[in-house]
């Protein structure tokens, strides 16, 4: 993070200078918090719960199946078995091969 980038935060997070100019020990305690903060954030993510870009791609295509899926049983129509729910799991199935 950059000096500038922390002071735009501070003044987004509502911390006021009067001057628009922050002293050089206003700066010095908003770095060690900046740091405490993205220290304390990396050190709490899991990164076994991190996708790959492959894992990604495969969630997209599930999910993209199943609104197809939905976008078909929603023309279904009566209580039989149609050609709208049929053409459902067909959607589905592909992603089982």
């Amino acid at each position: 993070m950059t000096k500038e980038e922390i002071i735009e935060m501070a003044r987004q997070a509502g911390v006021r200078d009067d001057e628009h100019t922050f002293e050089f020990s206003q700066y010095k305690y908003l770095e060690r918090f900046a740091k405490l903060v993205a220290k304390h954030t990396l050190l709490n993510t899991d990164p076994s719960s991190f996708m790959s870009y492959q894992e990604g791609v495969e969630v997209g295509r599930m999910a993209e199946r199943e609104a197809c899926a939905k976008v078909c049983e929603e023309y279904a129509i009566g209580l039989e078995r149609n050609y709208s729910e049929i053409i459902a799991d067909k959607i589905r199935a592909r992603g089982q091969a």
